[in-house]
């Protein structure tokens, strides 16, 4: 009996191997190409304050949070600082959110899941290589790549905020008297000057600057001509 015990065993399965990354993670350097997107300081200082009117607008009579909740709002913030505006970089560990806002896993976790729920933001999962040459796992899991959004939802919330505001009287004012001393300044410059502040100082502007001063020098000595011709015929 313990001879056909030993028989199944030999035949049954080996224990698959856990898988070392969590599912649908990607590789770290090859993924965020297309996900991250370049921003700057007013779009994401929009989006933390569309997520605060939307936390208000959501929160219950007599209830402490709203649908995001106050570490939500904290981690927002925290990613409007942390964001590179220029490449749209950004991926800090759930070890360094809890370290800078001093709060428990499950508190940045859950914060993470209602701010993604809501459109406010979305991650990848990634991996990246461990280094081991031998036996073992060749990657693991590493920080997420995160991206700040502003959902529609959210973006109605911030009313006259959420659209650029029109320029006050005195600025149209300005920009008109402003405009009529540049026409007058370039009214009063000769046929060469006036051709190189139209055009630029650039070779074509150049040229039709001398085209221009060519131009005029003649009709300057027809003028000449005409009236000393004009003197003669007098003194005839």
């Amino acid at each position: 009996m313990f001879e056909q015990i030993g028989a199944v065993l030999e035949r049954a399965p080996a224990e698959r191997e856990r898988t070392p990354v969590r599912r649908q993670s990607r590789a770290r350097g090859r993924c965020e190409g297309v996900f991250w997107r370049r921003t700057n300081r007013q779009d994401v200082r929009t989006i933390v304050l569309a997520a605060r009117r939307y936390e208000l607008a959501g929160r219950q009579p007599g209830a402490r949070n709203g649908p995001l909740g106050g570490v939500a709002i904290e981690l927002l913030e925290l990613f409007a600082n942390l964001v590179d505006f220029r490449t749209g970089r950004l991926e800090p560990s759930i070890d360094t959110l809890m370290l800078k806002l001093r709060r428990s896993r499950d508190a940045i976790v859950r914060a993470l899941k209602n701010l993604r729920a809501h459109g406010f933001l979305d991650w990848l999962r990634r991996y990246q290589p461990t280094g081991n040459e031998g036996r073992g796992p060749q990657v693991q899991q590493t920080s997420n790549a995160y991206r700040m959004s502003l959902p529609d939802r959210a973006r109605q919330l911030l009313g006259r905020w959420g659209v650029a505001p029109p320029l006050p009287d005195d600025h149209v004012q300005a920009e008109a008297e402003r405009a009529a001393d540049i026409e007058a300044h370039r009214v009063s410059l000769d046929i060469e000057a006036r051709t190189l502040f139209d055009v630029g100082d650039n070779p074509l502007g150049q040229a039709l600057a001398r085209l221009g001063k060519a131009i005029n020098l003649r009709e300057s000595v027809r003028q000449t001509e005409s009236l000393s011709g004009s003197i003669n015929n007098r003194k005839e």
